[in-house]
């Protein structure tokens, strides 16, 4: 048979495990190319974990080595075109040209569209952001903790709320709660709207009890790095000491500039086989925009990016060796919600529901945060 050749765009989850489940899947002397600009693989739920200070930043990230030595080449570099009609990408000025095509390149983040953001520092989406915004509240003795959304969408819909949690987890561990206020400006109307009213309404209740102030649909203009002041669209004001921040994401500009990009940027592809509208070019993750009935997109989030790429890898060996059988993706999704002090909440669902998705949260406790760590550790030991 004809050598194969698979390039998967994106080393992040669903990159990460379509290219691994390929390699799995695909003959011995086909080819999967693995293209990451990073030389790093981040496990980003672990990020949180990095700004409360129980992670460092070399247990949230692993070098891709052992990911090359298990037969995936892996090509570090930019990604500057991508043609989806004849299955080509320009990697630093250097065509590569596959059978099939993987686009898992995530989303990028762009601070810069809010005025004085990027210089307000405080990307928590970021491993840098993360570790300065944990030294900054072990820092401080009183003031004001914000927590902010700047734009929807964005990955990862719990994170804004996990993350005042923790840190209002840390400023009680700090023995300075009552010196500080910790409020969530957010750009959405209510946390995790996709899973539904009973969803959001729990997120507002924990968040409340433990005296978290929560400023739904209010999104931020500008910022004052310097005077520590936030700007609102309603024309509100408001100061902080320590800064947050979810920032504005966009598809990447490769592409934004590509045929694949749609209205907003992000790829359209079929809910169910992950297949954009050319052939045997798939979209996994963060990248992607999937409607649901309800009006809304399917979250960004990694436990989507991970079950879509396990069915396009199964899939693209189907059509390209005819092994085993074209899947479908079914919507089913989960997510821990990290509370504090070692206590985390669960929400387990189907997002692709009618008329809208059906999701349950349960009650929250210790052991969802081992169940967490546990994932976690399953995570390196599976991939790595």
């Amino acid at each position: 048979m004809d050598k194969r050749t698979v390039l998967v765009l994106g080393g992040g989850t669903g990159g990460l495990v379509a290219a691994s489940v390929l390699r799995r899947e695909l003959a011995p002397e086909d080819r999967v190319v693995l293209v990451e600009r990073s030389p790093k693989h981040t496990f980003w739920p672990s990020v949180l974990w990095l700004m409360s200070g129980s992670r460092r930043a070399e247990q949230v990230q692993r070098d891709l080595l052992p990911v090359a030595r298990r037969g995936i080449e892996v090509r570090h570099g930019d990604i500057t075109e991508i043609d989806p009609e004849r299955r080509r990408i320009v990697v630093d000025g250097d065509m590569l040209a596959g059978d099939a095509l993987v686009v898992a390149l995530g989303a990028t983040l762009v601070p810069e569209r809010v005025p004085g953001l990027a210089e307000a520092g405080g990307n928590f989406y970021t491993v840098e952001g993360a570790m300065r915004i944990h030294d900054q509240i072990s820092n401080l003795q009183r003031g004001r903790v914000a927590v902010l959304v700047a734009d929807v969408p964005f990955k990862c819909p719990a994170a804004p709320y996990e993350a005042a949690m923790l840190l209002e987890s840390l400023l009680r561990r700090h023995h300075v709660r009552d010196e500080t206020t910790v409020t969530v400006y957010a750009a959405e109307p209510a946390p995790m709207a996709v899973a539904g009213p009973a969803v959001s309404q729990g997120v507002v209740e924990v968040i409340g009890r433990r005296g978290i102030d929560y400023r739904p649909s209010t999104k931020v203009t500008r910022v004052d790095p310097a005077a520590k002041r936030l700007y609102f669209d309603s024309g509100q004001e408001a100061d902080f000491d320590v800064l947050a921040v979810v920032p504005p994401h966009a598809a990447p500009e490769a592409v934004r500039n590509s045929p694949l990009a749609g209205p907003n940027g992000w790829i359209a592809i079929d809910p169910a086989t992950c297949e954009t509208r050319f052939a045997n070019v798939f979209a996994i993750g963060d990248v992607t925009t999937v409607p649901l009935k309800l009006g809304k997109p399917l979250p960004k989030a990694g436990v989507f990016a991970g079950g879509q790429a396990e069915v396009v890898a199964h899939t693209l060996a189907a059509r390209l060796r005819g092994r085993g059988r074209e899947q479908r993706f079914d919507g089913h999704g989960e997510c821990f919600i990290e509370m504090g002090g070692g206590v985390a909440g669960f929400a387990r669902g189907n997002f692709y529901a009618e008329p809208v998705p059906q999701v349950q949260m349960f009650r929250a406790g210790r052991h969802w945060h081992a169940a967490k760590v546990a994932y976690e550790r399953n995570w390196w030991r599976s991939w790595f």
